[in-house]
């Protein structure tokens, strides 16, 4: 996960010059993420997302982020199948808010709306739904991705205000989970962190109270429990998992 643009192509600002006779014809091809093996969860999707996917952290200090591991290979993301759907019932929001997206050039605090004009639902001959009317004012589609992308931004500061509270309390540590090949060739998808449970039981009994009071530590069973997933993960390896393999993987996540 390099950026958090990560699964767009040619980002253009969304105005009634460029776009005033743009429609946007939404589907169920997710085909554009299929080479993304993480995305980024918001918190509030934890319990959720924790019925299909692994949730880990990534980043280092201020930038850890949770995110949702959908590979075990770069560039590959075993959710999406060959005809592009989705293969979990939860959708993250990182993926659902796809093509739009707010840029900043700044601090954060001016926030720009944006497309990615690669996307195969964009149009110039009215499929699907108008951004603009023929007034050149923002439709109602319009005014609801900016009320979605809005709402995600909101959680965005507080899923980082959240990992920031983790990382003081030190209870993040690597995570390394090993799995073979059918030729017998061994791999380790590391890069992320997890919660460390011995760290987490060493916490002083004010600070669990904090985090139980915040929500916080609700938050954090989820994660732990959402480990179990990546078994289902390596279930979906195009070429069968050796089968030891789900055993070793779960057992190293989880230390």
């Amino acid at each position: 996960m390099a950026t958090q643009l990560l699964i767009y192509g040619q980002v253009e600002a969304v105005n009634k010059q460029r776009h005033v006779d743009w429609s946007i014809k939404a589907g169920n091809n997710y085909g554009f993420a299929r080479q993304v093996n993480s995305v980024p969860l918001m918190a509030v999707e934890f319990p959720n997302a924790a019925e299909d996917y692994s949730i880990v952290f990534a980043g280092a200090g201020d930038e850890v982020l949770p995110v949702v591991v959908m590979g075990v290979r770069e560039d590959e993301n075993l959710y999406v199948s060959e005809d592009g759907s989705w293969n979990a019932s939860y959708v993250p929001a990182f993926i659902r808010r796809y093509p739009f997206v707010f840029a900043s050039s700044d601090d954060g605090s001016t926030l720009t709306l944006c497309l990615d004009e690669n996307y195969e639902g964009c149009n110039q001959e009215g499929r699907g739904e108008r951004l603009f009317d023929a007034d050149g004012e923002q439709t109602q589609y319009l005014t609801k991705v900016v009320d979605f992308l809005q709402d995600y931004q909101s959680h965005y500061q507080r899923t980082q205000a959240f990992c920031k509270k983790l990382n003081e309390l030190d209870l993040f540590e690597d995570m390394g989970a090993k799995f073979t090949l059918p030729s017998g060739e061994e791999r380790t998808l590391t890069g992320f962190k997890v919660i460390s449970r011995d760290k987490l039981k060493a916490l002083p009994q004010e600070e669990l109270a904090a985090l139980m009071a915040n929500d916080g530590l609700e938050l954090i069973y989820l994660h732990l429990q959402s480990m179990r997933n990546l078994n289902k993960v390596l279930q979906n390896v195009p070429q069968p998992v050796a089968a030891d393999t789900a055993a070793s993987a779960e057992a190293d996540v989880q230390h």
